[in-house]
């Protein structure tokens, strides 16, 4: 859907815990050049099956709510499977999720912007709400591709991110606990910084 909005007005706001920005820029030569930035960048955006030859340690799947893999554009409602380096939890079948929550596109006069925000799920097939992730249910990550002139900006916003440590199984909460924590010593940061740099890289 395309609407007339600024990038920040598609980012959620930040109320409670921690939260991360990163931002990588490239810039064109021409009006031409950066129209098919924007369109190469949008197209790695939503190619989540990709992601992990970005950014190198996590590997990232598609899926549906039945857990059967997908192999498409990423669209509203889909599942992304993360594979996290170590052990993964009981309640995700030893992987972390997601769902994609959103996928908006904005054009102004100055701006084309393709946002794409996911939050923590529980396991596609699990009757339980509780996410079966190392964040709870209020984070976010919203994903930004956005032209500015002839600037690009490939940008990754995580909001409201709390350690999820609700879970019933005490592995997964000591599991979920070490990986949270490491996320908020700054440990996740080189991933997205690698994402965002990958999907800009020439």
């Amino acid at each position: 859907m395309k609407e007339n909005k600024k990038a920040d007005d598609l980012i959620p706001a930040q109320y409670l815990g921690s939260k991360m920005d990163v931002s990588e820029k490239l810039v064109t030569t021409n009006e031409a050049e950066a129209f098919a930035w924007f369109r190469k960048a949008s197209e790695r955006l939503l190619d989540v099956n990709s992601w992990g030859s970005f950014a190198g340690l996590s590997e990232f799947q598609l899926t549906d709510a039945s857990e059967e893999r997908i192999f498409r554009a990423a669209q509203e409602k889909d599942y992304i499977r993360i594979d996290i380096p170590g052990p993964g939890t009981k309640a995700g079948k030893g992987y972390d999720w997601v769902r994609i929550e959103e996928i908006r596109s904005v054009e102004t006069p100055d701006e084309q912007i393709l946002a794409m925000t996911v939050r923590p799920s529980a396991h596609p097939t699990s009757e339980d709400n509780i996410p079966a992730h190392f964040l709870g249910h209020n984070a976010t990550s919203t994903f930004v591709v956005k032209r500015k002139g002839l600037e690009i900006f490939v940008e990754e916003h995580g909001r409201n991110e709390i350690i999820n440590t609700k879970q019933t199984n005490l592995s997964d909460n000591a599991r979920n606990f070490a990986v949270g924590l490491a996320a908020k010593l700054g440990l996740s940061y080189p991933q997205w910084n690698a994402l965002v740099k990958g999907i800009l890289e020439k």
